[in-house]
Formats: C-alpha cells, sequence, structure tokens
C-alpha cells in the first residue's frame, strides 16, 4: 500500500534493493497516495483494508489524512478521514507497538528494563467519530431511537453561543474482540495485563470497555495466566500511569478515544 511523499520513494529503495533481487514478491498493489484517493472517493482504502483480510498480510506506508491547507494543496473534493482509521475499523483489529532496542540507547526512566509496547483498539472512538458546528444558541441531544420502538435522548449541552460537538461509538463485540487480542499477546510475551480506563468520568462508555475486558478474562484466560504466573488486574488511568513509571519493564495497551489504558509488565 504506497503512502504519500518521501515514503513512496523510501519503499520503492527497499523494494527495489533489498526485496525483489532477493524474493519472487507475489503482491497486490495499492495506491493510497492522497490523489488516488480523491480520484476513487477513497475506495482505494477499502479495498486495500478487503485485500488484507484476504489475504491475512499487508504492509502499508505513511499516508496523509488531510486538513484545510492539504485540501487546497493537492486540489481535493473532500476532506478524507484517516486511511489508518479506515483500514483499521474494515479489519477489526488491534494495532500493537513494540519498540526496536539497542543495548547502546538507555530508556530515558532508568529503571525500565524491557521494552513497553503500545496497542490501540482499532475500531470506532474518534476515529469513527461525527462532528458539528453549533453556530448559535441552542440544545444538543444525544439520541438514539431503537427498533423495538425504544427511543433515549440526553441533553448534551444548552449552547449560549457558538460551539462545537463530537459523537463517538463503538461496538460490544469490537471492544471483545479487542480484550481477545490484549489476553493472547500478554500469553504470547510472558506480560502482565493492566487494564485502566477513566470510567469515573465516563461511567458508560468507558466503563464498558472494563466490563467486558473482566467478563472475557473470568471466562477465557484467567486460568492460563495464574498457570504461567501472569497478573491482570484493573486499575484508573491515573494510577496506570503512575505503574508504568515506577515498574521495571511494561508492556502497554492503548485503546483509542479517551484515556483508556491497558498495561502489561
Amino acid at each position: 500500500m504506497d503512502g504519500d511523499e518521501m515514503t513512496r520513494i523510501l519503499w520503492k529503495m527497499i523494494k527495489d534493493e533489498l526485496i525483489l533481487p532477493f524474493v519472487d514478491l507475489k503482491s497486490e498493489y495499492y495506491d493510497l497516495g492522497l490523489v488516488k484517493r480523491d480520484e476513487t472517493g477513497d475506495q482505494i482504502t477499502i479495498d486495500a483494508a478487503e485485500a488484507c483480510k484476504k489475504y491475512g498480510v499487508g504492509v502499508k506506508c505513511a499516508t496523509i489524512t488531510p486538513n484545510l491547507k492539504r485540501m487546497d494543496e493537492y486540489k481535493l473534493h473532500k476532506m478524507w478521514k484517516s486511511p489508518n482509521g479506515t483500514i483499521r475499523s474494515i479489519l477489526d483489529g488491534t494495532v500493537f507497538r513494540a519498540p526496536i532496542t539497542l543495548d547502546s540507547i538507555k530508556p530515558v526512566v532508568k529503571n525500565w528494563e524491557k521494552p513497553i509496547t503500545i496497542a490501540r483498539h482499532a475500531y470506532g472512538d474518534v476515529y469513527k467519530s461525527v462532528e458539528l458546528r453549533a453556530d448559535e444558541p441552542g440544545v444538543a441531544k444525544l439520541v438514539f431511537d431503537g427498533e423495538s420502538g425504544k427511543h433515549e435522548e440526553v441533553v448534551i449541552h444548552e449552547f449560549k453561543g457558538a460551539g462545537v460537538l463530537q459523537g463517538m461509538h463503538n461496538l460490544d463485540k469490537s471492544i471483545r474482540s479487542f480484550a481477545h487480542s490484549c489476553f493472547k499477546y500478554a500469553i504470547d510475551t510472558k506480560q502482565d495485563l493492566w487494564f485502566s480506563t477513566k470510567d469515573t468520568i465516563s461511567k458508560q462508555y468507558d466503563a464498558q470497555f472494563r466490563i467486558i475486558f473482566e467478563e472475557v478474562y473470568e471466562k477465557e484466560y484467567k486460568a492460563e495466566f495464574e498457570k504461567l504466573g501472569l497478573e491482570y488486574f484493573y486499575t484508573l488511568i491515573d494510577d496506570a500511569v503512575a505503574r508504568v513509571i515506577r515498574s521495571k519493564s511494561a508492556a502497554r495497551v492503548v485503546t483509542s478515544g479517551l484515556a483508556r489504558t491497558t498495561t502489561a509488565t
């Protein structure tokens, strides 16, 4: 999956000099540069994600998520959303980020002895959010109309003047998939798993992550964790940050959106 600007040049050099002379590489090519995304109405990004699902693997270069300046620079039809967010949503996966460590490069936190791994929940939250500009006084509401006829609404804010709104969502199915990814990763890497949210503030959205993680752990992973001598526990995000700083090592799993964190030490 080709990207924008210098990444296109670098990836071509990597392929031409380090891969193709030695490997009979059979691959599909998708141009995720801004121009091609604009030409195809971003369908090229969806096609690339579906190809990843089909083949079980993909290599993606860095891409540009356009702002107003980029829209003018590239003469875009629309301020297209993050291609990373689109791909993650379709794959419904978890993005794990583990650093490459070198003995000659020491961590800033001196007591860290092993690398920290960060993972992102790949679906929903800010990447799937919708936004609205309120340019006059009025009432903003969050409304849900169920198929059964159930109707719920809550007042978000009574605007006395102009402002902005943002709405986010997530799915139990995707949160559960994220939980499985985190527990399996912890088992594979033999790391303790911490999970933290700000459910003191987000009493339903963040709390649902905590509830599902607890259910998945108790039903499917507790015995394996105990067998391996691994620990799973929940704590508030504030405490998790302090624990990470104090710990000797940590593999940390962070969901997108609010300050929800899962950490494995």
